[in-house]
């Protein structure tokens, strides 16, 4: 007869496992390649396609047979369907096309002030990093913080410098979630010390 704890862990198991895979499934998708990311693509039964290759500064890759192909912006399945279409419209009949990410870009932001441990930080590969993720990688708030003024200090594609004020309290407190911003790589935040 079977243990009934042993059966419940391996139900927990394998539960954790589907919940993990189809999460990862999500990240996969959501996505959005840019430059300084590494793919690899492979062409099923086409060995001599087998590509690694880093997305340029203007968001291309090259891939034999087709040459340059824009693909920053675009996710892993965008980019399976995109060189699909290429290749079936001119070089291969049914082509099953296969992208993988070999190596994330860099993607930092700093976060200064009034920190436990102020510094840069990797954004997360898959998804967003959020202002509340970023303060939790550098510790959370010290006892000094003047946390409903936080900001965060932005340079945009044009150049122009950009500051974002953020009330943590209406995050963590009120429950205003969508408050939470997303950060873009070369952010910095900046939690000032309380007067008070």
């Amino acid at each position: 007869m079977k243990n009934p704890k042993i059966t419940a862990i391996w139900l927990l198991f394998f539960i954790f496992f589907i919940v993990a895979q189809s999460y990862s499934a999500q990240q996969r998708q959501d996505y959005r390649l840019q430059p300084e990311d590494v793919l690899n693509i492979t062409v099923v039964d086409q060995p001599d396609l087998a590509t690694k290759t880093r997305i340029t500064a203007d968001g291309n890759i090259s891939f034999p047979l087709l040459g340059t192909v824009h693909v920053a912006g675009m996710t892993t399945d965008e980019v399976e369907k995109k060189v699909t279409g290429l290749l079936a419209k001119d070089y291969l009949v049914n082509p099953q096309v296969l992208v993988y990410i070999g190596e994330y870009a860099p993607r930092q932001v700093s976060v200064i002030g009034c920190v436990n441990t102020p510094g840069k930080y990797d954004m997360l590969h898959e998804g967003e990093t959020t202002v509340l993720q970023a303060i939790a990688m550098a510790g959370g708030f010290s006892k000094i913080a003047d946390v409903n003024s936080t900001r965060i200090l932005r340079i945009d594609e044009k150049g122009k410098k950009q500051t974002i004020m953020i009330n943590i309290k209406d995050i963590t407190v009120r429950g205003e979630k969508e408050k939470d911003v997303p950060l873009k790589p070369n952010d910095v935040i900046f939690v000032p010390e309380s007067f008070f």
